[in-house]
């Protein structure tokens, strides 16, 4: 199983970033995906997550209505498309995925909010 995020960045506050997640080794379609974040001196938290197929998506209340998951199984990718960003948004943003009872993570990407 490999995950590899891409997209993060620096960008001023209420800007938008739209972060990637490139999925190998495993059943793309079949699982549910999700985004955690990791502030400096926090710990790790759930973001957003979609099931397998994308009909249902989940947030945490403090990004609701400002950030957007979704997934091509085509393309075995999950996004996280990020709008109205906030400075108490940066962090360290990471895919997972529960693969035959393992949870996998991506070595993650920077998103620093700041003007």
């Amino acid at each position: 199983v490999q995950l590899v995020e891409s997209g993060g960045g620096l960008v001023q506050p209420g800007g938008s970033l739209r972060l990637s997640c490139a999925a190998s080794g495993f059943t793309f379609s079949r699982y549910i995906m999700s985004w955690y974040r990791q502030a400096p001196g926090k710990e790790r938290e759930l973001v957003a997550a979609i099931t397998s197929a994308g009909g249902i998506t989940n947030y945490a209340d403090s990004v609701k209505g400002r950030f957007t998951i979704s997934r091509d199984n085509a393309k075995n990718t999950v996004y996280l498309q990020m709008n109205s960003l906030k400075p108490e948004d940066t962090a360290v943003y990471y895919c997972k995925v529960r693969f035959n009872g393992v949870d996998y993570w991506g070595k993650g990407t920077l998103v620093t909010v700041s003007s």
